[in-house]
């Protein structure tokens, strides 16, 4: 990664938190524990330019614009919106458990070979 790649995605995410510090104080507070969650659970294209996050901003930002509290727009249940949002996303944890999968594999076959 080029230092110019760098200095542009913090660009980007300084821009991406501007438009969440615009958004009112309700907006604001769900938006970080969505984050937080969101970081914890761990789906790959996040923070892209038309990634997960910005959707939500996006959301947020109609939502603020049409007068609706944030609750009015995620639901009570804050966490199985979050999850509603990324359940067709690949995360860090699926390739994980991918790569688990396929080092138990090759490990399986080369047990299996010895023994033939």
């Amino acid at each position: 990664m080029r230092i110019q790649d760098i200095i542009e995605g913090k660009k980007e995410w300084r821009a991406h938190m501007a438009r969440v510090k615009s958004l009112p104080q309700d907006y604001q507070i769900v938006y970080r524990e969505m984050q937080k969650y969101l970081f914890k659970v761990g789906p790959v294209e996040l923070t892209d330019e038309k990634g997960l996050l910005s959707g939500i901003v996006d959301l947020f930002e109609e939502g603020a614009a049409l007068g609706k509290g944030v609750l009015e727009v995620t639901g009570s249940d804050v966490a199985a919106f979050c999850d509603d949002l990324i359940k067709d996303s690949k995360t860090y944890a699926d390739i994980y458990q991918e790569s688990v999968d396929q080092k138990v594999s090759k490990a399986m076959k080369k047990v299996t070979d010895k023994t033939k």
